[in-house]
């Protein structure tokens, strides 16, 4: 499992964030492109948001989603 560090600073290509507002603590990105997207990989949200090493996609918590994040 590879976690991101908490609130990393989002490092943009070719001037595109795509932000995802997720519920849950612990998501996972895999590039959203199918065969052209990247290996998946799994994030950990420490403050309100965090960012995808491979794809600079930035997954920020919804307000009032649960601390916890369990399913």
């Amino acid at each position: 499992m590879r976690t991101q560090a908490i609130n990393p600073v989002p490092r943009p290509r070719l001037g595109h964030v795509e932000t995802i507002v997720v519920d849950q603590r612990k998501v996972a990105c895999d590039g959203g492109l199918g065969a052209l997207g990247h290996p998946r990989v799994w994030l950990v949200i420490g403050g309100h948001q965090t960012v995808c090493p491979y794809c600079s996609r930035l997954f920020v918590l919804q307000p009032g989603a649960s601390e916890d994040g369990a399913h």
